[in-house]
């Protein structure tokens, strides 16, 4: 789950048996890694992966500039380029071809994967690593329960990799047999636009593949950035954080106070390792809602992360006691300070940029911003007749679900005889820290600033019934904006256990148009958390907004 968070608080916005493929997953982890953060017995690793199994659907590999035609030529097998091609083949009868990079956990301009950022190295693997590191707790508040001899359980941070790679590759397999099924293509190299109808290939052996097209569809992602200090080199990404193969001796600082910030320094810390949280403002999740976000915050602190607020970092060198020290300035003027943390690994999450270079777009007629992103139209049309875009590379709204929503409108657009323009009104996201945050339309600011008339603000904190026995210090945030005059609810946020899970069932509710009447008429489900929102009776509230928009 990846998102940006000033359009998401503005609009809302197969099985088979678990099994190891020859060659050890690690070992493909490490070869991805700075040496830094390599194991260091070098004698115990297993002989090398081999790359050809990687990409299930392996592509045709053509004789040096043989040339193909096709009725669509998509740059990017991750979920948007997959459902786009899938639905162009199957739906509208399209000659459809799909570029990918070679399989890799790590990103780069030679690595990437069928499934993309989502199914490798992003909302997939994060989640099975928050489901990992959510066992401490568990194991603390069964004692609550009657349950005892687990507290003090030691977790074994390889083997949770080693099973995570296994099903990332199980599903880069899958993407590709969905794509060969579908009638699709699949070419693996690298695509580059000699062209706005030509795509020239090259793959890892050099054989190069020339393909004339009608359309071409970018959908090539974004990748995580660092920030521009002194000793860059010696921090990693989100990349790098889900395929270490150990964790460090020494603490984890995170610099950054975004999503992937908070969801990670909730799976360190709940892997046991100490976390140091810095970030430049005073709260974490700028653009999401308020009271929720110092939520998040506090609960953060509560399960012993350490947030540094008011943090402007400085540089990362070795040395201290651990190996690596992270400076960081506070204050301004005669009253700055400069702090020093010595950290065992330090992790920039300091946002995305989409991974457009050296793919010929410019050459091809294709207009970007200064940072890459693909201009597009309100069709996700670029500049160059038949060149179109979707997903991260356009910087719309970055989550997985809105990219598969611009795949199937541009499906429909380019093939269906029907433009479609894709809705980006209230989008529901999450953050999964622990307990996580979820939200749908505007939030309280947000409302305030943009739209026109009153807001009624309804909150309810409360203690979950399960932390009555284990004794957590935690509540639960549900809150509740409601349009006055027409009565229609225009957000909803909840930070708390399930919250993701609740909010996928209300945002269909925020979509149909409901009002306060519809929640307050709904019967709940007794005992839940989520029945608390059919009980809202008594407004916090109420906020006068100096915006135009009417809904």
């Amino acid at each position: 789950g990846r998102s940006s968070a000033r359009h998401l608080s503005r609009r809302g916005h197969l099985c088979q048996r678990h099994r190891k493929l020859p060659g050890s997953s690690l070992r493909r982890i490490l070869d991805c890694l700075p040496t830094e953060h390599r194991v260091r017995d070098s004698a115990a690793r297993p002989p090398p992966f081999n790359p050809s199994r990687a990409f299930v659907s392996r592509p045709r590999l053509h004789s040096a500039m043989t040339e193909l035609e096709y009725d669509l030529v998509t740059l990017g097998a991750g979920s948007g380029g997959v459902r786009a091609s899938r639905f162009a083949s199957q739906l509208y009868s399209a000659k459809v071809a799909v570029v990918e990079l070679p399989f890799g956990f790590v990103s780069s301009d030679d690595a990437g994967g069928a499934g993309g950022t989502c199914v490798i190295r992003g909302c997939v693997p994060k989640k099975l690593l928050v489901y990992g590191s959510q066992f401490s707790t568990e194991f603390t508040d069964a004692a609550g329960f009657g349950w005892s001899g687990h507290q003090g359980a030691a977790h074994n941070w390889e083997a949770m990799i080693e099973s995570k790679a296994a099903e990332v590759q199980r599903l880069n397999g899958l993407y590709g047999d969905i794509l060969s099924s579908a009638g699709v293509t699949s070419f693996e190299g690298r695509g580059v636009l000699v062209d706005a109808h030509t795509v020239k290939v090259t793959a890892r052996d050099g054989t190069e593949t020339v393909l004339k097209t009608k359309n071409v569809l970018v959908a090539v992602g974004a990748y995580a950035r660092k920030l521009p200090l002194e000793g860059a080199d010696l921090c990693i990404t989100s990349d790098e954080a889900l395929a270490l193969p150990s964790l460090p001796d020494g603490p984890i600082v995170i610099i950054g106070a975004g999503y992937i910030a908070c969801e990670f320094a909730g799976i360190f810390c709940g892997c046991g390792k100490e976390v140091h949280l810095v970030l430049r403002g005073d709260t974490v999740l700028r653009g999401f809602d308020g009271e929720c976000r110092a939520a998040v915050q506090e609960n953060l602190e509560k399960r012993g992360v350490k947030v540094h607020t008011g943090a402007t970092p400085m540089r990362i060198a070795r040395g201290g006691t651990h190996g690596l020290v992270m400076c960081y300035k506070t204050g301004a003027g005669s009253g700055a300070q400069e702090v020093a943390l010595n950290a065992g690994l330090v992790m920039m999450a300091t946002g995305r940029k989409p991974r457009t270079q050296r793919l010929g777009l410019q050459e091809a007629g294709v207009d970007m911003d200064a940072d890459g992103t693909v201009k597009v139209d309100e069709f996700s049309r670029t500049s160059a007749p038949g060149v179109w875009a979707i997903g991260d590379a356009t910087n719309r709204i970055a989550l997985t679900p809105v990219a598969l929503m611009e795949g199937m409108a541009f499906a429909r657009s380019a093939f269906g005889g029907e433009l479609t323009r894709p809705d980006y009104n209230f989008v529901p996201s999450a953050v999964f820290c622990q307990p996580p945050l979820a939200s749908v339309g505007y939030t309280e600011e947000a409302a305030a600033t943009e739209l026109s008339g009153d807001v009624d603000v309804y909150v309810s904190k409360f203690r979950p019934m399960r932390n009555t026995l284990s004794g957590r210090d935690e509540k639960t945030v549900m809150k509740m904006l409601v349009l006055r005059g027409s009565g229609r609810v225009v957000g909803v946020h909840m930070v708390g256990p399930d919250a993701p899970e609740i909010m996928q069932g209300i945002a269909i509710a925020i979509k149909a148009g409901a009002t306060k009447a519809h929640f307050d008429a709904t019967v709940g489900i007794h005992p839940s958390a989520a029945e608390e929102f059919t009980t809202m009776r008594s407004k916090a509230r109420t906020v006068p907004c100096a915006g135009t928009a009417k809904l």
